[in-house]
Protein backbone atom coordinates (compact mmCIF):
# COMPACT_ATOMS: atom_id res chain seq x y z
CA UNK A 1 0.00 0.00 0.00
CA UNK A 2 1.41 3.40 -1.21
CA UNK A 3 0.83 6.22 1.44
CA UNK A 4 1.17 9.81 0.04
CA UNK A 5 1.07 12.85 1.91
CA UNK A 6 0.85 16.52 0.66
CA UNK A 7 0.81 19.72 3.04
CA UNK A 8 -0.82 23.17 1.21
CA UNK A 9 0.53 26.10 2.61
CA UNK A 10 0.52 29.58 0.78
CA UNK A 11 3.28 31.08 0.61
CA UNK A 12 3.63 34.92 0.91
CA UNK A 13 3.76 35.46 -2.41
CA UNK A 14 1.04 33.50 -3.25
CA UNK A 15 3.55 30.57 -4.96
CA UNK A 16 2.31 27.25 -3.97
CA UNK A 17 4.44 24.95 -5.74
CA UNK A 18 7.44 24.60 -3.01
CA UNK A 19 4.84 23.24 -0.38
CA UNK A 20 3.58 20.72 -2.78
CA UNK A 21 6.62 19.01 -4.22
CA UNK A 22 7.29 15.66 -2.46
CA UNK A 23 9.89 13.69 -2.52
CA UNK A 24 9.81 10.29 -4.23
CA UNK A 25 7.44 11.21 -6.42
CA UNK A 26 7.42 9.19 -9.70
CA UNK A 27 5.17 7.64 -12.04
CA UNK A 28 6.71 4.41 -10.55
CA UNK A 29 4.37 5.47 -7.36
CA UNK A 30 1.61 6.34 -8.93
CA UNK A 31 1.42 3.77 -11.25
CA UNK A 32 2.28 1.49 -8.14
CA UNK A 33 -1.00 3.65 -6.27
CA UNK A 34 -3.13 3.05 -9.32
CA UNK A 35 -2.57 -1.04 -9.45
CA UNK A 36 -3.56 -1.07 -5.50
CA UNK A 37 -7.19 0.50 -6.06
CA UNK A 38 -7.64 -1.27 -9.52
CA UNK A 39 -6.46 -4.92 -7.52
CA UNK A 40 -8.71 -3.68 -4.22
CA UNK A 41 -11.78 -5.57 -3.04
CA UNK A 42 -15.10 -3.30 -2.94
CA UNK A 43 -17.20 -3.61 0.13
CA UNK A 44 -20.28 -4.86 0.84
CA UNK A 45 -21.70 -2.53 2.86
CA UNK A 46 -24.09 0.71 1.72
CA UNK A 47 -22.50 3.01 4.08
CA UNK A 48 -18.39 1.68 3.70
CA UNK A 49 -19.47 2.10 -0.61
CA UNK A 50 -20.50 5.74 -0.13
CA UNK A 51 -17.46 7.07 2.00
CA UNK A 52 -15.41 4.96 -0.99
CA UNK A 53 -17.05 6.98 -4.03
CA UNK A 54 -16.55 10.46 -1.28
CA UNK A 55 -12.81 9.42 -1.43
CA UNK A 56 -11.97 8.65 -4.14
CA UNK A 57 -14.00 11.78 -5.66
CA UNK A 58 -11.13 13.71 -3.13
CA UNK A 59 -8.85 11.61 -4.40
CA UNK A 60 -9.23 12.52 -8.19
CA UNK A 61 -9.32 16.21 -7.20
CA UNK A 62 -6.32 16.26 -4.91
CA UNK A 63 -4.51 14.24 -8.31
CA UNK A 64 -6.02 17.19 -10.47
CA UNK A 65 -3.79 19.60 -8.07
CA UNK A 66 -1.00 17.60 -8.28
CA UNK A 67 -1.32 17.36 -12.20
CA UNK A 68 -1.28 21.34 -12.14
CA UNK A 69 1.83 21.21 -10.07
CA UNK A 70 3.74 18.61 -12.79
CA UNK A 71 2.34 20.67 -15.65
CA UNK A 72 3.76 24.57 -14.20
CA UNK A 73 7.21 22.48 -13.19
CA UNK A 74 7.59 21.08 -16.81
CA UNK A 75 6.46 24.33 -18.26
CA UNK A 76 9.42 26.01 -16.68
CA UNK A 77 12.10 22.99 -17.05
CA UNK A 78 11.66 23.33 -20.72
CA UNK A 79 11.85 26.98 -20.93
CA UNK A 80 14.61 27.14 -19.34
CA UNK A 81 16.41 24.53 -21.26
CA UNK A 82 15.40 26.44 -24.63
CA UNK A 83 16.45 29.85 -23.01
CA UNK A 84 19.71 28.30 -22.06
CA UNK A 85 20.28 27.56 -25.94
CA UNK A 86 19.98 30.59 -27.29
CA UNK A 87 18.14 34.26 -26.97
CA UNK A 88 14.39 34.34 -25.65
CA UNK A 89 12.08 34.88 -28.08
CA UNK A 90 8.17 34.48 -28.79
CA UNK A 91 8.93 30.54 -29.58
CA UNK A 92 10.12 29.64 -26.07
CA UNK A 93 7.33 26.73 -24.81
CA UNK A 94 5.50 26.77 -27.62
CA UNK A 95 5.72 22.94 -27.70
CA UNK A 96 4.62 22.45 -23.72
CA UNK A 97 1.12 22.42 -24.42
CA UNK A 98 1.58 19.54 -27.02
CA UNK A 99 3.89 18.05 -24.18
CA UNK A 100 0.58 18.28 -21.35
CA UNK A 101 -2.20 17.09 -24.01
CA UNK A 102 -0.08 14.11 -25.69
CA UNK A 103 0.73 12.83 -21.82
CA UNK A 104 -2.55 13.29 -20.92
CA UNK A 105 -4.66 11.77 -24.08
CA UNK A 106 -6.68 15.31 -24.34
CA UNK A 107 -6.51 17.82 -26.80
CA UNK A 108 -3.97 20.48 -27.67
CA UNK A 109 -7.08 23.28 -26.84
CA UNK A 110 -7.55 21.71 -23.93
CA UNK A 111 -3.99 21.23 -22.70
CA UNK A 112 -3.81 24.77 -23.18
CA UNK A 113 -6.62 25.84 -21.02
CA UNK A 114 -5.21 23.66 -18.21
CA UNK A 115 -1.87 24.77 -18.15
CA UNK A 116 -3.06 28.60 -18.11
CA UNK A 117 -5.15 27.74 -14.98
CA UNK A 118 -2.77 25.90 -13.48
CA UNK A 119 -0.01 28.81 -13.71
CA UNK A 120 -2.76 31.26 -12.04
CA UNK A 121 -3.82 28.54 -9.23
CA UNK A 122 -0.04 29.01 -8.57
CA UNK A 123 0.72 32.28 -8.81
CA UNK A 124 -2.48 34.25 -8.23
CA UNK A 125 -4.59 31.87 -6.61
CA UNK A 126 -3.50 29.73 -4.02
CA UNK A 127 -6.45 29.22 -1.94
CA UNK A 128 -8.16 28.26 -5.13
CA UNK A 129 -5.72 25.63 -5.87
CA UNK A 130 -5.95 24.49 -1.52
CA UNK A 131 -9.98 23.87 -2.12
CA UNK A 132 -9.00 21.91 -5.28
CA UNK A 133 -6.13 20.04 -3.75
CA UNK A 134 -8.62 19.44 -0.35
CA UNK A 135 -11.31 17.98 -2.65
CA UNK A 136 -13.50 20.84 -1.51
CA UNK A 137 -13.73 21.81 -5.39
CA UNK A 138 -13.19 20.37 -8.70
CA UNK A 139 -11.45 21.11 -11.78
CA UNK A 140 -14.35 22.80 -13.88
CA UNK A 141 -15.37 24.75 -10.69
CA UNK A 142 -11.55 25.84 -10.17
CA UNK A 143 -11.14 26.56 -14.11
CA UNK A 144 -14.80 28.76 -13.60
CA UNK A 145 -12.98 30.86 -11.14
CA UNK A 146 -10.03 31.77 -12.87
CA UNK A 147 -12.30 32.63 -16.43
CA UNK A 148 -14.75 34.80 -13.94
CA UNK A 149 -11.48 36.96 -12.48
CA UNK A 150 -9.49 37.17 -15.12
CA UNK A 151 -10.23 40.76 -15.54
CA UNK A 152 -9.39 41.88 -12.40
CA UNK A 153 -6.03 43.29 -11.74
CA UNK A 154 -3.55 41.13 -9.53
CA UNK A 155 -5.18 42.07 -6.20
CA UNK A 156 -8.57 42.64 -6.62
CA UNK A 157 -8.27 38.90 -8.05
CA UNK A 158 -6.40 37.61 -4.93
CA UNK A 159 -9.00 39.08 -2.27
CA UNK A 160 -11.60 36.96 -4.79
CA UNK A 161 -9.76 34.56 -4.13
CA UNK A 162 -9.21 34.55 -0.53
CA UNK A 163 -13.28 35.55 0.29
CA UNK A 164 -14.61 32.80 -1.84
CA UNK A 165 -11.61 29.96 -0.74
CA UNK A 166 -9.86 30.48 1.84
CA UNK A 167 -12.63 29.23 4.67
CA UNK A 168 -13.33 26.00 3.64
CA UNK A 169 -16.82 25.73 5.25
CA UNK A 170 -18.29 28.06 3.13
CA UNK A 171 -18.29 26.30 0.19
CA UNK A 172 -19.92 22.79 1.55
CA UNK A 173 -23.05 22.42 -0.46
CA UNK A 174 -21.88 25.33 -2.78
CA UNK A 175 -22.25 24.17 -6.69
CA UNK A 176 -20.71 25.39 -9.84
CA UNK A 177 -23.49 28.40 -10.87
CA UNK A 178 -23.71 29.86 -6.88
CA UNK A 179 -20.07 29.81 -6.81
CA UNK A 180 -19.29 31.86 -10.21
CA UNK A 181 -22.29 34.09 -9.38
CA UNK A 182 -20.44 34.75 -5.67
CA UNK A 183 -17.52 35.35 -7.90
CA UNK A 184 -18.73 37.63 -10.13
CA UNK A 185 -20.34 39.55 -7.36
CA UNK A 186 -17.26 39.98 -6.06
CA UNK A 187 -15.47 41.15 -9.27
CA UNK A 188 -18.47 43.81 -9.58
CA UNK A 189 -18.00 45.04 -6.29
CA UNK A 190 -14.32 45.52 -6.22
CA UNK A 191 -13.65 46.81 -9.62
CA UNK A 192 -16.97 47.90 -11.77
CA UNK A 193 -15.43 49.09 -14.29
CA UNK A 194 -13.20 46.17 -15.09
CA UNK A 195 -16.18 44.15 -15.24
CA UNK A 196 -18.27 46.79 -17.75
CA UNK A 197 -14.91 46.24 -20.14
CA UNK A 198 -15.04 43.11 -19.94
CA UNK A 199 -18.47 42.99 -21.36
CA UNK A 200 -17.50 45.52 -24.35
CA UNK A 201 -14.69 43.25 -25.03
CA UNK A 202 -17.10 39.82 -25.06
CA UNK A 203 -19.50 41.87 -27.81
CA UNK A 204 -16.37 41.76 -30.02
CA UNK A 205 -16.47 37.71 -29.61
CA UNK A 206 -19.78 37.37 -31.09
CA UNK A 207 -19.82 34.63 -33.35
CA UNK A 208 -21.48 31.62 -35.18
CA UNK A 209 -19.95 28.32 -34.75
CA UNK A 210 -21.11 24.66 -36.24
CA UNK A 211 -20.03 21.21 -34.81
CA UNK A 212 -21.54 17.49 -35.21
CA UNK A 213 -24.16 16.01 -33.46
CA UNK A 214 -25.19 12.38 -33.30
CA UNK A 215 -27.44 11.09 -36.04
CA UNK A 216 -26.66 13.21 -38.81
CA UNK A 217 -27.70 16.35 -37.31
CA UNK A 218 -25.46 19.72 -36.48
CA UNK A 219 -25.46 22.17 -33.99
CA UNK A 220 -25.35 25.62 -35.03
CA UNK A 221 -24.79 27.89 -32.22
CA UNK A 222 -24.57 31.85 -31.86
CA UNK A 223 -22.79 33.41 -29.28
CA UNK A 224 -24.67 36.98 -29.37
CA UNK A 225 -25.25 40.02 -26.73
CA UNK A 226 -27.64 39.29 -24.24
CA UNK A 227 -30.05 41.49 -26.09
CA UNK A 228 -29.87 40.54 -28.97
CA UNK A 229 -29.98 37.08 -28.52
CA UNK A 230 -32.78 36.89 -26.12
CA UNK A 231 -34.71 39.41 -29.14
CA UNK A 232 -33.81 36.06 -31.77
CA UNK A 233 -34.93 33.57 -29.64
CA UNK A 234 -38.23 35.63 -29.30
CA UNK A 235 -39.16 36.16 -32.32
CA UNK A 236 -38.06 32.30 -33.14
CA UNK A 237 -40.34 31.18 -30.81
CA UNK A 238 -43.29 33.68 -31.52
CA UNK A 239 -43.41 32.22 -34.80
CA UNK A 240 -43.94 28.68 -33.42
CA UNK A 241 -46.23 30.08 -30.90
CA UNK A 242 -48.49 31.27 -34.01
CA UNK A 243 -48.08 28.01 -36.47
CA UNK A 244 -48.61 25.92 -33.62
CA UNK A 245 -52.14 27.72 -32.74
CA UNK A 246 -52.79 27.57 -36.10
CA UNK A 247 -52.77 23.60 -36.74
CA UNK A 248 -51.27 22.02 -39.51
CA UNK A 249 -52.67 22.74 -43.24
CA UNK A 250 -53.58 19.89 -45.25
CA UNK A 251 -51.72 16.18 -45.28
CA UNK A 252 -48.70 17.93 -43.36
CA UNK A 253 -47.70 16.26 -40.00
CA UNK A 254 -48.07 18.51 -36.63
CA UNK A 255 -44.33 20.22 -35.48
CA UNK A 256 -43.54 20.71 -32.15
CA UNK A 257 -42.89 24.08 -31.22
CA UNK A 258 -38.81 23.26 -31.50
CA UNK A 259 -39.50 21.81 -35.21
CA UNK A 260 -41.15 24.98 -36.27
CA UNK A 261 -38.17 27.07 -34.72
CA UNK A 262 -35.42 25.30 -36.48
CA UNK A 263 -37.18 25.48 -39.48
CA UNK A 264 -38.07 29.44 -39.35
CA UNK A 265 -34.22 29.76 -38.33
CA UNK A 266 -33.27 28.17 -41.96
CA UNK A 267 -36.09 29.79 -43.89
CA UNK A 268 -35.44 33.33 -42.55
CA UNK A 269 -31.27 33.15 -42.32
CA UNK A 270 -31.32 31.12 -46.27
CA UNK A 271 -35.08 33.12 -47.89
CA UNK A 272 -36.36 29.72 -48.53
CA UNK A 273 -39.33 28.53 -48.15
CA UNK A 274 -38.72 24.76 -48.06
CA UNK A 275 -35.88 23.87 -45.69
CA UNK A 276 -34.94 20.99 -47.53
CA UNK A 277 -34.23 23.21 -50.60
CA UNK A 278 -31.76 24.96 -49.31
CA UNK A 279 -28.91 24.37 -52.49
CA UNK A 280 -25.75 23.50 -49.97
CA UNK A 281 -22.16 22.57 -50.59
CA UNK A 282 -21.23 19.25 -48.96
CA UNK A 283 -18.66 16.69 -49.72
CA UNK A 284 -19.50 13.10 -48.88
CA UNK A 285 -16.46 10.08 -48.69
CA UNK A 286 -18.29 6.82 -49.70
CA UNK A 287 -17.68 4.24 -51.42
CA UNK A 288 -19.12 2.96 -54.54
CA UNK A 289 -20.75 -0.06 -52.75
CA UNK A 290 -22.49 2.25 -50.31
CA UNK A 291 -23.39 5.03 -52.79
CA UNK A 292 -24.74 3.19 -55.70
CA UNK A 293 -25.54 -0.32 -53.80
CA UNK A 294 -26.93 -2.04 -50.95
CA UNK A 295 -23.49 -1.20 -48.75
CA UNK A 296 -24.06 -0.26 -44.81
CA UNK A 297 -20.81 1.17 -44.76
CA UNK A 298 -20.93 4.81 -43.44
CA UNK A 299 -20.08 8.38 -44.90
CA UNK A 300 -17.61 10.94 -43.69
CA UNK A 301 -18.84 14.36 -44.02
CA UNK A 302 -17.00 17.59 -45.28
CA UNK A 303 -18.07 21.00 -45.96
CA UNK A 304 -16.34 22.82 -48.75
CA UNK A 305 -13.04 23.64 -46.86
CA UNK A 306 -12.41 19.67 -45.82
CA UNK A 307 -13.60 20.67 -42.27
CA UNK A 308 -15.44 16.90 -40.80
CA UNK A 309 -18.71 16.92 -39.21
CA UNK A 310 -18.87 13.74 -38.75
CA UNK A 311 -20.61 10.43 -40.51
CA UNK A 312 -23.68 9.93 -41.53
CA UNK A 313 -25.60 6.04 -42.20
CA UNK A 314 -25.15 4.68 -45.63
CA UNK A 315 -28.75 4.83 -46.14
CA UNK A 316 -29.37 8.91 -44.77
CA UNK A 317 -25.73 9.26 -47.37
CA UNK A 318 -27.61 7.92 -50.80
CA UNK A 319 -30.53 10.29 -49.88
CA UNK A 320 -28.99 13.33 -49.53
CA UNK A 321 -26.86 12.19 -52.90
CA UNK A 322 -30.34 11.66 -54.40
CA UNK A 323 -31.92 14.62 -53.42
CA UNK A 324 -29.14 16.96 -54.34
CA UNK A 325 -29.61 15.71 -57.96
CA UNK A 326 -33.40 16.04 -58.18
CA UNK A 327 -32.95 19.13 -57.47
CA UNK A 328 -29.56 19.76 -59.60
CA UNK A 329 -27.43 21.11 -56.90
CA UNK A 330 -25.59 17.92 -56.77
CA UNK A 331 -22.35 16.58 -58.56
CA UNK A 332 -20.18 14.06 -57.81
CA UNK A 333 -15.98 13.50 -57.07
CA UNK A 334 -14.84 10.36 -57.59
CA UNK A 335 -12.11 9.58 -54.73
CA UNK A 336 -10.15 6.72 -55.88
CA UNK A 337 -9.51 4.29 -53.64
CA UNK A 338 -7.20 1.36 -53.66
CA UNK A 339 -8.75 -2.48 -52.81
CA UNK A 340 -7.98 -1.56 -49.10
CA UNK A 341 -10.05 1.22 -48.78
CA UNK A 342 -6.53 3.88 -49.04
CA UNK A 343 -7.32 7.21 -51.50
CA UNK A 344 -4.84 7.48 -54.19
CA UNK A 345 -6.40 9.99 -56.00
CA UNK A 346 -9.62 12.60 -57.01
CA UNK A 347 -10.98 13.95 -59.86
CA UNK A 348 -11.26 17.61 -59.95
CA UNK A 349 -12.80 20.35 -61.68
CA UNK A 350 -9.51 21.68 -62.65
CA UNK A 351 -6.26 19.85 -63.22
CA UNK A 352 -4.66 17.72 -60.48
CA UNK A 353 -1.89 20.10 -59.18
CA UNK A 354 -2.10 21.63 -55.68
CA UNK A 355 -6.19 22.22 -55.74
CA UNK A 356 -6.20 18.19 -56.21
CA UNK A 357 -3.57 16.98 -53.68
CA UNK A 358 -4.88 19.68 -50.87
CA UNK A 359 -8.58 18.23 -51.90
CA UNK A 360 -7.21 14.74 -51.66
CA UNK A 361 -5.51 15.61 -48.44
CA UNK A 362 -8.65 16.74 -46.70
CA UNK A 363 -10.52 13.95 -47.56
CA UNK A 364 -8.21 11.58 -46.35
CA UNK A 365 -7.68 12.95 -43.15
CA UNK A 366 -11.68 13.74 -43.20
CA UNK A 367 -10.80 17.38 -42.01
CA UNK A 368 -9.86 16.64 -38.54
CA UNK A 369 -6.41 17.46 -36.86
CA UNK A 370 -3.77 14.42 -37.63
CA UNK A 371 -2.22 15.21 -33.97
CA UNK A 372 -3.42 12.51 -30.97
CA UNK A 373 -6.76 13.12 -29.34
CA UNK A 374 -6.53 16.81 -31.15
CA UNK A 375 -10.49 17.21 -32.43
CA UNK A 376 -9.35 20.63 -33.78
CA UNK A 377 -10.43 21.38 -38.08
CA UNK A 378 -7.68 21.20 -40.42
CA UNK A 379 -6.24 24.95 -41.24
CA UNK A 380 -3.03 24.06 -42.32
CA UNK A 381 -2.12 21.00 -45.13
CA UNK A 382 1.74 20.38 -43.56
CA UNK A 383 4.76 18.71 -44.76
CA UNK A 384 5.54 15.63 -42.19
CA UNK A 385 9.35 16.58 -42.66
CA UNK A 386 9.46 19.90 -43.34
CA UNK A 387 10.32 21.19 -46.95
CA UNK A 388 13.27 23.28 -45.89
CA UNK A 389 14.73 19.35 -45.02
CA UNK A 390 14.00 17.83 -48.44
CA UNK A 391 10.56 16.90 -47.25
CA UNK A 392 8.83 16.29 -50.70
CA UNK A 393 5.41 17.59 -51.49
CA UNK A 394 3.20 14.52 -51.91
CA UNK A 395 0.15 12.61 -50.42
CA UNK A 396 2.85 10.54 -48.53
CA UNK A 397 4.42 13.35 -46.62
CA UNK A 398 1.41 15.36 -46.19
CA UNK A 399 -1.42 15.80 -43.01
CA UNK A 400 -3.30 18.17 -42.06
CA UNK A 401 -3.35 19.94 -38.81
CA UNK A 402 -4.84 23.14 -36.72
CA UNK A 403 -2.88 26.29 -36.57
CA UNK A 404 -1.83 25.71 -32.80
CA UNK A 405 -0.55 21.99 -33.58
CA UNK A 406 0.94 23.20 -36.98
CA UNK A 407 3.10 26.25 -34.69
CA UNK A 408 3.88 23.65 -32.05
CA UNK A 409 5.61 20.44 -34.36
CA UNK A 410 8.27 23.67 -35.44
CA UNK A 411 9.05 24.03 -31.55
CA UNK A 412 12.49 22.97 -30.90
CA UNK A 413 12.96 19.84 -30.42
CA UNK A 414 9.86 17.69 -31.80
CA UNK A 415 10.44 15.86 -34.93
CA UNK A 416 8.30 13.40 -37.26
CA UNK A 417 8.77 11.04 -39.66
CA UNK A 418 6.58 8.79 -41.75
CA UNK A 419 5.89 5.40 -40.50
CA UNK A 420 3.36 4.04 -43.58
CA UNK A 421 2.64 5.95 -46.62
CA UNK A 422 -0.62 4.85 -46.85
CA UNK A 423 -0.03 4.12 -50.87
CA UNK A 424 2.66 1.69 -50.84
CA UNK A 425 1.46 -1.23 -53.43
CA UNK A 426 0.61 -4.41 -51.49
CA UNK A 427 0.54 -2.80 -47.73
CA UNK A 428 -2.18 -3.06 -45.32
CA UNK A 429 -1.44 0.00 -42.67
CA UNK A 430 -2.94 3.51 -43.48
CA UNK A 431 -0.72 6.93 -43.67
CA UNK A 432 1.16 6.76 -39.92
CA UNK A 433 3.13 9.61 -38.63
CA UNK A 434 5.20 9.38 -35.54
CA UNK A 435 5.75 12.32 -33.49
CA UNK A 436 8.68 12.11 -31.35
CA UNK A 437 8.97 14.59 -28.42
CA UNK A 438 12.16 16.27 -27.37
CA UNK A 439 11.67 14.36 -24.13
CA UNK A 440 11.89 11.23 -26.17
CA UNK A 441 8.21 10.03 -25.77
CA UNK A 442 7.09 8.46 -29.18
CA UNK A 443 3.26 8.71 -30.70
CA UNK A 444 1.46 7.60 -33.55
CA UNK A 445 -1.09 9.02 -35.74
CA UNK A 446 -2.85 7.11 -38.32
CA UNK A 447 -5.27 8.67 -40.86
CA UNK A 448 -8.89 7.52 -39.79
CA UNK A 449 -9.94 4.74 -42.57
CA UNK A 450 -11.56 5.38 -45.39
CA UNK A 451 -14.82 3.96 -46.74
CA UNK A 452 -13.49 0.60 -48.46
CA UNK A 453 -14.51 -0.04 -52.10
CA UNK A 454 -16.51 -2.64 -53.31
CA UNK A 455 -14.47 -6.23 -53.53
CA UNK A 456 -13.66 -7.86 -56.78
CA UNK A 457 -14.57 -11.59 -57.19
CA UNK A 458 -11.26 -12.97 -56.34
CA UNK A 459 -11.04 -15.87 -59.12
CA UNK A 460 -9.52 -19.56 -58.82
CA UNK A 461 -7.84 -18.81 -62.09
CA UNK A 462 -6.17 -15.82 -62.92
CA UNK A 463 -8.43 -13.44 -65.15
CA UNK A 464 -5.82 -11.64 -67.17
CA UNK A 465 -8.44 -8.54 -67.33
CA UNK A 466 -7.60 -8.40 -63.54
CA UNK A 467 -3.55 -9.18 -63.28
CA UNK A 468 -3.96 -6.06 -66.24
CA UNK A 469 -5.66 -3.43 -63.58
CA UNK A 470 -3.30 -4.55 -60.84
CA UNK A 471 -0.20 -3.36 -63.29
CA UNK A 472 -2.11 -0.28 -63.92
CA UNK A 473 -2.85 0.26 -60.06
CA UNK A 474 0.64 0.05 -59.13
CA UNK A 475 2.49 2.01 -61.83
CA UNK A 476 -0.67 5.05 -60.69
CA UNK A 477 0.72 4.51 -57.77
CA UNK A 478 4.51 5.07 -58.31
CA UNK A 479 3.35 7.69 -60.56
CA UNK A 480 2.08 9.53 -57.35
CA UNK A 481 4.42 8.51 -55.14
CA UNK A 482 7.20 10.29 -57.16
CA UNK A 483 4.90 13.85 -57.68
Amino acid sequence: MVTMTAEISVAPDGDVRAATRSSGLSADVVDELRATLLDGRLPGDATALVELLGALEELKRAAVAVQASVAVELDEVVRGAERAEGPATDRVGRGVPMHVALATRTSPHRARVFLGAARIWHTEMPYTFEALAAGVIDEHAATLLVRETACLPLEARRQVDRELCADHATLEGVGVRRLTGRARALAARLDPAAVVSRARRAEAERTVTIRPAPDAMVYLTALLPVGRGVAAYAALKEAADLAVASGPGGDDAPRSRGQVMADTLVQRLTGQQEPDAVPVAVNLVISDASLLGAGHEPAAVLDSRGAGYGTVPAQVARELVAHGIDTGEAWVRQLYADPAGRLVAATSSRRFFADGLAALLRARDQGICRTPYCDAPVRHLDHVVEHGQDGATDLANGQGLCESCNQAKNAPGWSQRVLHTGIDPGGTAPHTVLTTTPTGHTYRSSAPPSPAPARRHVRAVPDPVTQAESVLERAFAEVLARM
